[in-house]
């Protein structure tokens, strides 16, 4: 393996850190892969739209998702290409809900801001089905968060340990089609719950963002190359 030959480096997660110092015996530094910030004005949530942005791959409890929808009062937009597009059109049509789940594509990334600004809640979901999985600390928790919009989301540790201190969303364990479904009502129907978390997203925004993140790299760079 390469890694232990490059005394310096860093990653995207102290858990990943972790394990390149169990396994190679280096200590890398931790730079998160956060946009820089971008918060939108916060909307008036007319449509109640659930969103989904990313790729739509294999390992995003599609499975779950889609069924869950058939108990809750909203549409379910998805935006992104992947793997598991023809199997998710498929579970839309199994599960009669072409009314209520839509497939938007694929969009200029430049885009997307707004679109996820003018959604009710976010989706971020993955499987436990490697560490690649589990130790995810994906694009979307921030992206969501940037825009202001409350997010279910997998109790994986990256995303546990933000939730813990900013509390941007419902981490769930249970990613059963009911549970989903449950969350879902509680986030669309519980005004308290849902403002309260609306604000965590737009406080935590001002922390969490690209430009506090870039001092940390520009720290690591300065620190080698003194």
């Amino acid at each position: 393996f390469a890694v232990p030959r490059y005394t310096f480096g860093y990653t995207v997660n102290q858990p990943i850190a972790d394990i390149l110092k169990h396994d190679y015996g280096v200590s890398y530094s931790v730079i998160r892969n956060i946009g820089r910030f971008t918060l939108q004005p916060v909307q008036i949530k007319k449509d109640r739209i659930i969103l989904y942005q990313g790729a739509v791959n294999e390992g995003r409890y599609f499975e779950n998702l889609i069924p869950a929808m058939k108990w809750v009062d909203a549409p379910l937009h998805i935006y992104g290409d992947g793997n598991f597009l023809e199997q998710t059109k498929e579970l839309i049509s199994k599960n009669a809900l072409e009314n209520k789940v839509f497939l938007k594509g694929k969009i200029v990334p430049s885009e997307l801001p707004p679109i996820t600004a003018s959604a009710m809640i976010g989706i971020t979901l993955f499987e436990n089905t490697g560490q690649s999985n589990y130790l995810s600390l994906s694009n979307r928790f921030f992206d969501y968060m940037q825009a202001g919009l409350p997010q279910l989301c997998s109790d994986y540790p990256c995303y546990r340990e933000l939730n813990n201190i900013y509390g941007v969303g419902i981490l769930i364990v249970d990613h059963s089609p009911v549970n989903i479904a449950r969350i879902l009502n509680n986030l669309l129907e519980n005004e308290v719950l849902y403002k309260r978390l609306q604000e965590n997203c737009i406080s935590a925004s001002s922390k969490l963002n690209w430009e506090n993140e870039e001092i940390t790299l520009l720290g690591f760079y300065k620190k080698i190359l003194n």
